[in-house]
This record gives structure tokens, sequence and C-alpha cells, in this order.
């Protein structure tokens, strides 16, 4: 009988279909084309009864009757072949059968969603159904359901050159049902062999077993690029998912792999993942300086998309249990776990790792990321935060802050190297800021560790904790090592005023820096603490060396005072007076305290320095020139006040000394004398009977009866005197001065007569 009138038949009967099954029957047609029934194969053959589809319970397996349409397709074209190909049956299925498949098709590959599956048959007679429509029910996409029906397996199945050849074309149901044809030839051949093993079917457990893993691998291959290639793999993927289940439901069975085959699907979506992870551009950090930030920010962006083309497009070809688009979180969160230990290996700059610290703290569970509402709602239920171990964190932290610390100390070394080449070797002058003396390397410091410290504590407090203490410790050495570099370049500058001029600058800016680093004292008093007294140190250093300087230049002059040129010439006072007022003007320039320290210390050393003079019987006024060297000396004293009042000294008690000096110099009754003294005890306690002798000896007051009587008046009242508590700190004054007594024979008995009298005077 002609086989192209019952084809003709069904088919005139199929066109009358609805237009629902012309998408599918095309694709049905396509896939017949691809894997032809080919005459004279040859195989063992296998009976109805015997048929594994029988034997199974009902198998979760897509409804695909691709054989029986395929074959009704080859009987138009293999038409006047004989008895060349083995059909499933003689008599091809009626339209009923054709209809009730491809309904059972149509639900099981869920190509239309399941609120239409009540309008199915209605469907499938209306003709005039819109496009519109079609559209619409094509797109609505839902899950693939759970249970399934295998399809018939063919009575021969294909050879092994051809079910590789249907694999490497990827037609994987026609594939997969001929492997579970000959899969089941061999277990019958198994079980009819008993204990003998024959060469014939260990030839064919091997064939099983290469085709078993060409189909293990090609469908890795297709699961990796599913995500890539959505459009092209959505199809295939039912059929992923169909080969999983079944092959996983005779996993005891002989002729199959050995391994879960859903565990190897799994194994093959975090290969594509991976491959994803790895596969996003990442710049050598030569050539771009934001090289991570950039591939950090570009990482997010691929995970976002190829999750929003799961939840969209890729788990509607998967039954709900493949847990898909939990299965592509998981899978994600494990390469970016491995991917991130390659960066951190890479990252040595301290922008890199803060780039890292935040991608993983704040930004990859943020809305950026795995928060985006893109993939909500399904991501409410996944586990949005990277797994990562402690181990991981411990050590990105630990590198933050080792980094911190050698950025830090490379950043002050540079400091020095910026302040050398722009100040020093240039000699160039300190800047004013609000008239002080200022430079900017406090600010640069400042803005650094001030930096540092915010962008820490958007990670966390704890990281902020550690990295303030990280640039603490490295700043508590900075200022010595500052102070040894300034003393190398610049000591030939010392004469100069430049030099003093860097000396107020650098005090000034340690003072600001100090003042910035307060802000961490309830973080890090210890170390807070330690930083004051190296600046602390490093101000005496700076101020040590102006007052040395300042002494230096005044000393010659000094050393003139009382003498006969002094007397007749102002020209050594008013070097001494210049150089006083130019330590006003750069006290001026000078943050306070340290300005008033300053001035304090040097106006102690002036007067007694300057009182001094009158110890060292120098000169004796005469002729009554006493009460011209009185005035000079009230005068000068008066003027030196005036720069130490403006320079704001401490040690006020200083200022009345040269005019109680001047009266005693100055009295015209030598009997007078005697009432100046108590004054003058009263404020310097330490004023002593040698002073007096040396002052009388100034005056030009001899040796004699009346010289006496105003020792043992100073005695008297020594005697009677009881110190006050503000007394100790003056007795320092006149306690260290070095006085010149003459040793002539009169005078030695004079003073002998006069200790004996008043002993310890």
């Amino acid at each position: 009988m002609n086989a192209d009138a019952p084809m003709r038949d069904d088919e005139g009967a199929a066109k009358k279909m609805a237009g629902v099954f012309g998408t599918f029957r095309k694709s049905i047609r396509q896939a017949a084309e691809k894997s032809p029934r080919l005459p004279g194969q040859r195989g063992s053959k296998v009976s109805e009864s015997g048929s594994e589809h029988s034997k199974a319970p009902p198998s979760p397996s897509v409804t695909s009757p691709l054989r029986s349409v395929a074959a009704l397709f080859q009987a138009k074209d293999e038409d006047g072949e004989k008895g060349g190909a083995m059909m499933r049956s003689k008599t091809d299925p009626n339209m009923a059968t054709l209809l009730k498949k491809g309904a059972s098709i149509r639900r099981s590959l869920r190509f239309v969603s399941r609120k239409d599956k009540k309008q199915e048959a209605s469907l499938a007679v209306q003709e005039g159904s819109s496009k519109e429509e079609e559209v619409q029910e094509e797109a609505a996409w839902e899950e693939v359901e759970e249970t399934y029906m295998l399809p018939e397996l063919p009575h021969t199945p294909l050879s092994v050159m051809q079910i590789n050849k249907l694999i490497e074309m990827e037609v994987l149901e026609e594939a997969h049902l001929n492997l579970l044809a000959l899969r089941l030839e061999f277990r019958q051949e198994w079980q009819r062999s008993g204990q003998d093993s024959p060469m014939e079917l260990a030839k064919k457990e091997k064939d099983l077993s290469i085709l078993y893993s060409d189909l293990r691998r090609k469908i890795a291959s297709i699961v990796r690029t599913s995500v890539s290639l959505p459009s092209r793999n959505k199809g295939l993927l039912v059929h992923v998912a169909r080969i999983v289940q079944e092959e996983d439901k005779r996993a005891q069975e002989p002729g199959g792999l050995q391994g879960s085959w859903m565990e190897a699907w799994r194994e093959a979506v975090g290969e594509g993942v991976r491959d994803k992870v790895e596969s996003v551009h990442l710049e050598q950090s030569h050539l771009n300086a934001s090289w991570l930030a950039v591939h950090l920010g570009l990482l997010g962006k691929a995970v976002v998309e190829d999750l929003e083309t799961v939840k969209r497009d890729i788990r509607w070809s998967y039954p709900r249990s493949f847990k898909v688009f939990s299965t592509y979180v998981e899978r994600y969160h494990a390469a970016i776990k491995q991917h991130l230990n390659k960066l951190l290996q890479q990252s040595t700059h301290l922008k890199d790792l803060y780039a890292l610290l935040d991608w993983i703290v704040h930004r990859y569970h943020s809305e950026r990321i795995m928060g985006s509402p893109a993939l909500q709602p399904d991501m409410t239920e996944e586990k949005e935060n990277l797994q990562l171990d402690e181990d991981f964190l411990l050590q990105l932290r630990e590198k933050f802050c080792i980094t911190v610390k050698e950025d830090m100390r490379a950043f002050m070394i540079r400091l020095i190297e910026l302040e050398n080449e722009e100040m020093w070797t240039a000699r160039k002058r300190p800047d004013r800021e609000e008239d002080f003396l200022n430079s900017h390397f406090h600010m640069d410091i400042w803005t650094k560790v001030k930096g540092t410290v915010v962008n820490a504590r958007r990670i966390d407090a704890q990281l902020e904790c550690k990295v303030i203490t990280s640039c603490l410790q490295e700043l508590r050495d900075f200022p010595m090592r500052f102070y040894a570099a300034f003393q190398l370049h610049c000591s030939p500058l010392r004469p100069q005023s430049l030099w003093s001029e860097y000396n107020i600058t650098y005090i000034n800016g340690f003072t600001a820096l100090l003042q910035h680093m307060e802000d961490y004292q309830h973080q890090c008093a210890d170390l807070v603490e330690a930083m004051k007294e190296e600046v602390r140190c490093l101000h005496s250093k700076l101020l040590q060396g102006l007052a040395e300087q300042f002494k230096v230049e005044v000393k010659p002059y000094l050393g003139r005072m009382m003498t006969r040129k002094w007397l007749t010439n102002d020209e050594d006072f008013n070097q001494l007076y210049d150089r006083t007022e130019l330590l006003s003007q750069q006290c001026d320039a000078m943050m306070p305290p340290h300005s008033q320290d300053l001035a304090s210390e040097l106006h102690h050393y002036v007067m007694k320095e300057y009182v001094g003079q009158l110890m060292k019987n120098k000169y004796s006024c005469k002729n009554r020139k006493h009460e011209k060297a009185a005035g000079k000396m009230r005068a000068q004293c008066s003027k030196l006040r005036e720069l130490f009042q403006d320079m704001r000294s401490s040690k006020d008690w200083l200022y009345p000394v040269g005019d109680h000096l001047s009266d005693i110099i100055g009295e015209k009754n030598k009997a007078d004398i005697k009432n100046r003294l108590q004054p003058l005890l009263e404020q310097y306690p330490d004023f002593s009977s040698r002073h007096l002798t040396a002052v009388l000896a100034f005056r030009g007051l001899p040796r004699a009866r009346e010289h006496q009587r105003i020792l043992l008046s100073l005695g008297r009242l020594r005697k009677t005197r009881t110190f006050k508590d503000s007394d100790h700190s003056r007795v320092d004054f006149f306690g260290g001065m070095e006085v010149t007594v003459r040793t002539d024979c009169l005078s030695r008995l004079s003073f002998f007569c006069f200790t004996a009298v008043f002993p310890g005077n």
C-alpha cells in the first residue's frame, strides 16, 4: 500500500490546526530533518512489550512524539524505498493521536502560559485568531512542569556515529532517546548473558560510556553558554533539563555514567559563571591607575545583567526543582569569592585595597548589584552578602592597615624631600598666614590622615580605629626625622635670619599638626600622648636653637655694659635693643604659647646678663658720675621692659630690678642707701651682701664706715625677713650671678669682720 495517501490526508488535516501548532510543527520538522531515519539501519529489534517505557514507572521527561512525527514526515520523503527503514509501526498515527500528542508536547514544553490550558481545544480549531494574541501567548513563559512522559523509544537505535553526530548537532532529544534504546539493548543482552561478558557486550558498554560522556560534555557546554546566548539555548535547555531528570532517575541502571547529572549541571553552571567573571575586562595597573575600581564596576554590572537574564529567560526552561535562580546566585557567590582572592594578590596600593573593601562591604549587596530592583522579588529569599572566609577578610584588613603605614611613611619622606627642594635649597622665605609664619606640610599630613580615616570609617568603626593607630604610629617618629633633615640641610644658614624664620615656621607647623591629631584622642589616647611628647621635644629643640642664636648674637653687646664706654656711648645698647626688637618681631610670627615661652626665657637672660655686668667690678663711678649712670640704667631698663611687655613675657617680676638698682646707684646721700634696700630685698630675696658690695663699688662708694653700715643694714633685713611662696621663683636671679670681689688687704679685713658678726652673709 502506498504510504503517500495517509500522509497527505494527515498533512491536510494538520494544516487546519490553529496557529498555535504552526510554529511548533515547523520546529518538529526541522528536528526530524536533522536526524533522518536511514535505510538499511541494522540493530537488535526491541519489541513493544520489552520497551523501556512499558517497564519503567512514569518518568519526569518531556512528552515529545518526536520519533513518531519524524517518521510521519520521513514516510513521505522515503516513498519508493522498500523495507529499508525500520519504522516504529506500519500504520501511521491518525489525526486524533497527533492532536493528542501535540497537546501533550505543548503542555510539557510550556511554550504558552498555564492559563491557556483550558482554551487549547478551542484555539486548535480557531483559524481566525489574531497574530497579536499568538505573540502574547508565546511570550508568556512559566517554569516547565516537573512531571512528564517519556516518548516511545525507537525499536532500533541509531549507530554510535549517528548518535554522536546528533549530539554534535545539538539534537539532544533524538540523541538521548537513541541512547536510551541502545542502553536498553545493552541491559537485555547483559541479562541474557548472565555471568558471561562477551566482547560484543563490552564493546557496547564502552560505546555507551563514550556517547554518554559526549552528551554530558555537550550539555555542560550548552549550560555554560546559556546565559550569554539565551535566545539560542532556550529551547535546548528544556531538553537538557529532561535529560538530567531522566538520567538521575536511571542512575542505578547499568550502562550509564557515574555521578549525578544534576551535580554535573550545577558544575556546568558554576563553570559558565566563572568564565563570565574571568572574562570581565581587567586592565593592567601600570596602564590605568584606577584599574581595580573600573574592573569591579564592570564586574558588578555583569553580575546584574546575567542574573536578570536568568530571571527573565533561563529559569523558564527548567522545572522548579532545579532552583535555577538560586543556583546561579550561589555560583556567582562562589566565583566572585575565588576571583576576589586573585584580586587581593594583585592589589598593592592603598586605593586598590580600599576599592576592594568597599565593593565587598557596601556595593556587592547594595541596589547596584545583588540588591538590584531588577532582581526582585526572587532575590529576597537569597543571601545577598558574600560568605567570605574570616581569614580572607582578616588578611584584607591587615594588608590594608600595613599599606596605610607604608603609604604614610613614603608620603612623609616625600614631604621632607619637597621641603628641601622648594624651601631649604632654594633659600625661599616662608609664607605668612594670619601674621604667623606658616608651612603647608601640616595641612598635607592632616589631609592625608583625615582622608584615610574617613575612608576606613565608611567600611566600619573597627577598621577606622586600626587605621588611626597605623597613622599615628608612623607620625610618632616624624617630628624628629624632620628635625634631623632640617639640621642637616640648614646648618649653613644658622647665622642668618632665614634660619630663625624656618625654626619659627616649623614650631607653628607642628603645633598645628598636633592640634589636628588631638581629634583622635578618644580613639588612641596613648599614641596621641606619645606624639605630643615627640612634638614637645621638637619644639624644645627649635626654641633652644632660637634662644642660643639670640644669646650668641647679643652676648658681645651685653659684655660691654657698665663700662666707661657704656657710660659715654650708646652703640652697644642700641645693637642689643635692635636684636631684641627683631626677636620681638619673630615672636609675633610665632603661635602661642611658644612665643611667650621664648620671650620669657630671653627676658630672664637679658636682664640677668645686663645686671650681672654690675657685679664684675669693671668700672667705678667717680665725681658724681653715678647719677648719670643711674639715669642711663633706668632709661635702658625701661626700653627693654617695653619690648618684653610687647612680647608678653610671663616674668613681669623682672621689670622693677633696674629701678631698684638705679635708686641705690643714684642716691645722693650715702646714708639714705639703707632705705633703698628693703624694696629690693622684698622682690629679690636672693640679693646678698656680695651683690650689694659690687653695686656700691660701681657707685664709687669707698669701703669705709658708711659702707659697712649699709652692709650691716642688709644683714639685719635678711635676718628678720620671712620668705613667701612667691619668692621661690625669684631666687635664681641674683643667686647664680658671678660676683668679682676686690682682693686688697683692707677689703679682706672688712669682709672678715663683717662675716664674723653676720655669719652666712
